[in-house]
């Protein structure tokens, strides 16, 4: 992965069956093949698989910047969680369309 990637996309819900909601930034398109390409080699460097083949990222929302890791969608793509502090101090709710910038740590 280059030092960093960046996409816009909108902030979603997902809602679990016992009613607790996460919100998700999917990373796709260039940036999520860079993210793609960043974890196979991550895979072969250590020899193995980290859980839910995860990537740990630094992230950047606004001015807002947290340790965090995305997860590969079963549709392709990567899904980046983001907690409410984030949400809060950003001022964004679901479906706002949000500038994110990665770089793997």
């Amino acid at each position: 992965m280059n030092d960093t990637v960046s996409t816009t996309a909108p902030l979603w819900r997902w809602t679990a069956k016992n009613g607790v909601s996460w919100f998700f930034v999917t990373i796709d398109g260039e940036a999520g093949e860079e993210l793609s390409a960043t974890e196979a080699m991550r895979r072969l460097e250590l020899g193995r698989k980290p859980g839910f083949r995860s990537l740990k990222v630094e992230a950047r929302i606004g001015e807002t910047v947290w340790q965090t890791s995305c997860f590969p969608r079963d549709e392709g793509g990567w899904m980046l969680p983001v907690k409410a502090p984030v949400r809060k101090a950003e001022n964004i709710s679901e479906d706002d369309r949000v500038a994110v910038t990665l770089r793997a740590v």
